[in-house]
């Protein structure tokens, strides 16, 4: 052993399905400086600025709202507002397609940097995921603002439920976000696909209607495994008449986890040839 070897960063393989929490978090700084130049680009020469955040859930509330408001209150029996029921879930959607959108593109976005220098590779969706839990915690002033405006009751010891729900969406987009991100290196196709796959995402997740809109058990089912609706549940019950429905926040839960480590598996399994690829 030479002295000099002290100073040698020897760089191991990780596990497939190790996270590495450690080393990310020794990358604090840079951790920090990916996520606000995300803000400071997503909002560079808007005239309106973190206002977009509020103008979309807004305007696709009054869209569901005036289309389908009346249609699915009479047939679900929703006994809350649905401009209320419909924002809660746009603001989940929110956090969800753009932190999605931003993670998968996120690799390819940054392949000159990936090329140049060492860090964990992860930094870079996970910076994308945290610039757009900026948002969600403007999308939620709004939606108390809306809960004081309808008048609505509220269940206060469910705010609780709030950082659980942030939680569940944040390791459901990630974990999605990790496998479209890592595919997106291989197979640029991605990047073209990615808006259709949103788009059909936002279909057939609770978020303008109820998971109780069917009465076919396996759609139900189908419904209660997909991984936004746990989060959804959660934040819809910190209204006072919603009934929370359990069974649905764990079959998420349980969806939520097998995306996650699909994704952390097919990220760690490719990683090592990014430079290669990107």
């Amino acid at each position: 052993m030479y002295p000099e070897d002290k100073y040698l960063l020897e760089i191991k393989p990780k596990s497939k399905f190790s996270f590495g929490f450690k080393e990310i978090l020794s990358y604090w700084e840079l951790l920090y400086f990916f996520t606000w130049r995300e803000i400071k680009v997503k909002y560079k020469q808007t005239v309106l600025g973190f206002l977009w955040v509020i103008l979309q859930p807004v305007l696709m509330t009054l869209v569901f709202t005036f289309f389908l408001g009346s249609a699915i209150t009479n047939m679900t029996k929703l006994n809350i507002p649905y401009p209320l029921f419909a924002l809660s879930g746009m603001v989940i959607w929110s956090f969800f397609s753009s932190g999605l959108s931003n993670a998968a593109n996120s690799m390819v976005n940054n392949s000159n940097i990936i090329k140049k220098v060492y860090f964990p590779r992860l930094i870079i969706p996970f910076s994308a995921i945290l610039s757009s839990s900026i948002d969600f915690m403007i999308s939620l002033g709004l939606l108390f603002a809306a809960l004081l405006y309808f008048g609505a009751p509220v269940n206060w010891l469910h705010l609780l439920y709030l950082p659980l729900a942030l939680i569940m969406i944040s390791f459901a987009t990630l974990g999605i976000g990790m496998f479209l991100a890592a595919l997106n290196i291989k197979y640029r196709d991605v990047r073209y696909m990615l808006p259709f796959f949103i788009q059909g995402m936002l279909f057939i997740s609770p978020i303008m209607f109820p998971v109780s809109i069917s009465n076919n058990a396996i759609a139900t089912t189908i419904l209660q495994f997909n991984p936004v609706a746990g989060a959804l549940e959660l934040i819809r019950s910190i209204f006072g008449n919603y009934e929370l429905n359990w069974m649905t926040v764990g079959y998420s839960s349980i969806s939520t986890l097998v995306f996650f480590l699909i994704g952390l598996y097919y990220f760690r399994k490719t990683e090592a040839y990014f430079a290669d690829l990107a």
